[in-house]
């Protein structure tokens, strides 16, 4: 049976990249919401664009079980910022008999830093900018696993080696 890969983690945390060099060695598929989120116009409040992104979600769950049952391993590529987010993705592949592997991006402070920069100074085609209001929220919202979580997870360091637990 497929499997799906789920990363967790801030912006700029070297999820994408290694969502790029995982996808390769498993012949997997990224499915990656700012892909689509960015075809949007700019969507205007907190609320507006969390219900877009839900629905988003919602379509590349649908996308990510229709892969896994045709064979194909996928990969998840955003950050599962909340622990309730990931309990109810953890369920949903399990209920489907897929089997689940998590990583957790946690770079330095100072290689954080250094991924915002370089991607506001060289932004692919679905990044965004990240400014001081994104920063923050990244900061104040973002729910890093608990250590029930990451007993079992593979932990991504700054220089994108999987450390597993």
């Amino acid at each position: 049976m497929a499997a799906a890969y789920l990363f967790c983690g801030r912006v700029c945390s070297g999820k994408t990249s290694f969502a790029q060099r995982l996808a390769r060695e498993k012949n997997a598929l990224i499915l990656n919401c700012d892909e689509i989120m960015t075809l949007f116009p700019p969507l205007e409040g907190d609320e507006t664009y969390a219900r877009v992104s839900a629905g988003v979600k919602a379509l590349l769950y649908r996308k990510a079980l229709e892969a896994t049952r045709c064979g194909a391993d996928v990969i998840l590529d955003w950050g599962f910022w909340h622990k309730k987010e990931r309990r109810a993705a953890e369920a949903f592949f399990t209920s489907h008999g897929v089997q689940v592997y998590w990583y957790y991006f946690d770079p330095s402070d100072a290689a954080w830093e250094r991924n915002i920069a370089h991607r506001n100074a060289h932004p692919g085609p679905a990044d965004y900018f990240v400014d001081d209001g994104l920063r923050r929220k990244c900061l104040l919202s973002f729910e890093p696993p608990d250590e029930e979580e990451a007993e079992t997870w593979c932990i991504v360091r700054d220089q994108g080696a999987a450390e597993a637990p």
